[in-house]
């Protein structure tokens, strides 16, 4: 792919579109971007989070485990660990990463309900998948903790801003929410945290190639729907200033008592 850092000078705004469109994405490690896309550290650190608990787990689940890029690097994982994943093209993905170690991972679908017997895990983990808390409380064992990282409902609204584009159709999604259906499925709440954090695009090919993996930005995306925006963007980006947004995330650790 071009690089907006190439010493002849930036891109062309085609070749930049074309590498956004044509560029592969496999799993969900958002690393592959590198400095196209920058995301400050927040205040917690999800895996840090995880690795706090793990000492005291005999069986763990991570919910929407992506590619299994996470949580093949747990360590030490519990001899009993699951994994589920919704998105039909990680799941073999995800079963070549884990299935060697031992880990099976669950293809689901759109039914919240979960494939598992009742009061089957001591810690379930969540980074960024959705879930209905009263199937994670059945689940739980009592004594047993939920871990979710979530994307709220502002995440890169500036993005949306920018294109002229509606906002995204979950905007009501946030920790408060997220809080109240964890303690309304009976789970008690021991740490809660949300955060905007900065996070820009440096160029308009990352901007496209992000767009085009993410459609719930904004549904029905096209670069010729949006080609006016996505020029002026591209003029902007390639003069040296970047796309500056904000990530929304939040975090909801919960134990079943």
């Amino acid at each position: 792919m071009h690089s907006p850092d190439d010493p002849a000078g930036p891109p062309a705004f085609e070749a930049l579109v074309a590498d956004g469109e044509a560029a592969v994405f496999e799993g969900w490690d958002f690393g592959v971007f590198g400095d196209r896309l920058r995301e400050a550290a927040g205040s917690w650190d999800y895996r840090d989070v995880v690795h706090g608990l793990l000492p005291g787990a005999d069986a763990l689940l991570d919910m929407g485990t992506g590619g299994g890029e996470l949580l093949s690097g747990l360590s030490p994982r519990p001899g009993d660990t699951c994994a589920t994943e919704s998105y039909e093209p990680n799941v073999a993905v995800a079963r070549a990463r884990l299935e060697p170690l031992g880990i099976a991972v669950s293809a689901i679908g759109d039914d919240s309900r979960l494939p598992f017997p009742d009061a089957r895990f001591d810690l379930v983990i969540n980074r960024h998948e959705s879930f209905d808390a009263r199937e994670v409380r059945r689940i739980l064992r009592p004594g047993g903790v939920f871990v979710t990282q979530q994307v709220g409902g502002r995440d890169l609204a500036g993005l949306n801003e920018a294109l002229g584009a509606p906002p995204h159709d979950y905007a009501a999604w946030d920790l408060a929410a997220a809080a109240g259906e964890v303690e309304a499925a009976g789970l008690r709440v021991l740490d809660r945290r949300e955060e905007l954090i900065p996070a820009a695009f440096s160029d308009v090919g990352a901007l496209v190639w992000f767009l085009r993996i993410t459609p719930w930005q904004v549904p029905g995306f096209t670069v010729e729907g949006y080609r006016d925006r996505l020029l002026g963007l591209h003029a902007r980006m390639a003069s040296g200033t970047p796309l500056e947004v904000r990530a929304h995330r939040f975090l909801v650790v919960a134990e079943r008592g």
